[in-house]
């Protein structure tokens, strides 16, 4: 181990192991502190649904065998109703993941500070010159990444990271084995990832069922505290509350059995980020609001932050060495180019989908069938003229809402 790296990285999930394998893979000396063990990683973060695309498996070469089920379609769900849409995709085992990831970027060079809780950042002369860890031990470098999640130890106390709690965003997941994919009156699951829009299961939010191959898959739900919430939660009603309603209640989860051991649980938080980088520092992954604020896919888009990040490290690290704001806001510029293009738009739609009742979610699958075949995923990257087509005059109150929402907060 050295005690001076050219990169310092905070956390070893999605984006931080990834930063350290692009990162090592230009040639550079970097290190990962992670707060858990390495014998036990990752028995503490291992928080995500694993939902993701092929896109994503191809661009950052990751292997098929973290992968536990391929799947063909997206179903979406209304309390009475569905709509089914080709889309490839892929349910990762989240654990092998990143144990993945981590190995590859040690292959590539990167070195790992296990048992390591990053505390704070270290400066010299109000300049950033390193990072802090479990205490008083240090490690210094040239430019330091926090990709430690919400809790974004090094993001606060630099002033990047904003998270609000009233933005933040709770969820829940089990795997279960005995689901019966097939269920009358319900689309079919084999082969698909489904998510439901019912205020009754996640009031302000939304559930989901992922086959993960057989007869398992992952059950979960998440919801954000928002004006939606307030209206259709039931009184002192759990998250684990509410799971355990769903599943009391769903025929395809009647027979269902809860595998042991198999319980995630994560946060996140859906607002737009003010800043992302400052002097030697740049934040990633969900220590700023990377995550999907639709439908909640976040690894895609930690991964891209992370490349983003890599890029700009390796600029800011050729010939002379420049790590100034300045330099490294480009990395601010490709964030918004190139994970999170449209976001604020998203957001809006975020917001537009999640006020809506739950009559309104019905009628949204009858529009979705009766819609141009691209109408989906162009609304879901926030196109204007999409997000229109989806829209009807009974929608103006829930509009009126939203505005005065806007303009009150």
């Amino acid at each position: 181990m050295d005690d001076h790296y050219d990169v310092v990285i905070a956390g070893a999930g999605p984006a931080g192991a990834q930063c350290a394998r692009d990162v090592a893979a230009r040639g550079y000396d970097v290190v990962v502190l992670e707060t858990e063990a390495e014998d036990e990683f990752p028995a503490q973060s291992n928080k995500s649904t694993g939902g993701t695309f092929p896109s994503m498996m191809a661009a950052f070469g990751i292997p098929d065998d973290v992968v536990m089920q391929f799947t063909d379609e997206v179903v979406l769900e209304s309390p009475n109703d569905f709509y089914v849409q080709d889309q490839p995709g892929a349910v990762l085992e989240f654990a092998d993941f990143k144990r993945f990831l981590v190995a590859d970027s040690q292959e590539k060079g990167a070195d790992y500070i296990w048992d390591a809780r990053v505390t704070a950042p270290l400066t010299e002369g109000g300049e950033l010159v390193g990072v802090t860890y479990n205490g008083d031990e240090e490690v210094r470098g040239e430019v330091i990444v926090d990709a430690t999640g919400p809790s974004a130890p090094l993001a606060k106390k630099l002033g990047v990271s904003n998270l609000e709690r009233r933005n933040q965003a709770i969820g829940i997941e089990y795997e279960f084995e005995g689901v019966n994919l097939d269920a009358d009156g319900h689309a079919d699951l084999a082969d698909a990832m489904m998510l439901r829009l019912d205020h009754d299961l996640a009031p302000g939010g939304y559930s989901w069922i992922f086959h993960t191959g057989d007869d398992t898959a992952k059950v979960g739900l998440c919801y954000i505290q928002n004006e939606s919430y307030q209206r259709y939660a039931t009184a002192d009603r759990t998250i684990d509350g509410y799971l355990d309603y769903w599943v009391g209640k769903d025929p395809r989860l009647q027979d269902a059995t809860r595998l042991e051991g198999k319980q995630h649980r994560g946060s996140a938080h859906i607002q737009p980020p003010t800043s992302l980088s400052t002097d030697s520092f740049m934040a990633i992954g969900d220590t700023v609001p990377t995550i999907d604020p639709l439908w909640g896919e976040g690894i895609h888009k930690c991964m891209k932050s992370a490349r983003s990040a890599a890029i700009v490290a390796d600029h800011a690290l050729t010939g002379e060495v420049n790590t100034s704001a300045e330099k490294l806001s480009i990395y601010d510029k490709l964030w918004h180019q190139d994970v999170a293009p449209n976001v604020n738009k998203r957001l809006l739609m975020t917001k537009l989908l999640y006020l809506a009742p739950n009559g309104r979610y019905d009628q949204l699958m009858n529009d979705l069938r009766s819609a141009a075949k691209n109408t989906l995923a162009e609304a879901n990257e926030g196109n204007k003229r999409a997000i229109a087509s989806l829209l009807h005059l009974r929608d103006v109150p829930t509009l009126a809402r939203l505005a005065k929402l806007h303009y009150s907060g």
